[in-house]
């Protein structure tokens, strides 16, 4: 898993509530077995119009978005069903985190477990950087897990709250494959002294 320390990267704001998992990566693109080449299929019924082509008026095919590194959205964001290919399908397309006022709990669980850093802010914090999204013509955030904060450099700072475990993982890039095999040799060494009998 890719560790998250700071970023410092392009804002995309989607201004939506409720974004559910079946938007943010439809159920059509769920058959691929290994965790890379979701970002294509990234909210590809609101991407694309029905001829493929690429939706003008969607908010990650504005040009002021383009390479974004952060997105900024309203409550409840990854509601729905429990799928881990939403936030595969985020972190392929490029985004490492994602700021919101509240997030469905198993997505949220899914962020932490493959390296993206979801950020809770209070709904006044969100639309104040939906405000100085809006002002700019295009806006960046640092994003810093080290001190946990958010500042764009130009008045707005804002802390965010992680449980230490999960920040500890995230910020040297362990999942739960990655601290079962810090433990390799006690593994090794009871399997050693527990050998299972036919």
């Amino acid at each position: 898993m890719q560790a998250f320390t700071k970023i410092t990267g392009i804002v995309a704001a989607m201004d939506r509530a409720n974004v559910d998992t079946d938007q943010i990566i439809p159920k059509q693109f769920l058959k691929r077995i290994e965790r890379s080449g979701f970002g294509q299929y990234l909210f590809f019924d609101w991407r694309f119009n029905e001829d493929g082509s690429p939706n003008p008026s969607f908010e990650l095919n504005l040009a002021r978005n383009r390479d974004a590194s952060i997105l900024i959205a309203r409550r409840n964001f990854g509601s729905g069903s429990s799928r881990e290919h939403a936030v595969w399908a985020l972190d392929d397309y490029g985004l490492r985190s994602i700021i919101a006022p509240s997030f469905a709990d198993i997505f949220y669980n899914n962020c932490f477990k493959n390296g993206t850093l979801p950020i809770q802010l209070t709904e006044q914090q969100i639309e104040d950087l939906f405000q100085r999204h809006s002002a700019h013509a295009q806006f960046t955030l640092t994003v810093d897990l080290e001190q946990c904060t958010v500042t764009d450099g130009q008045g707005f700072e804002a802390a965010f709250v992680v449980e230490p475990f999960r920040r500890h993982c995230l910020l040297h890039g362990l999942d739960d494959i990655s601290l079962t095999l810090k433990n390799v040799d006690k593994i090794t060494e009871y399997e050693r002294t527990h050998p299972v009998l036919s």
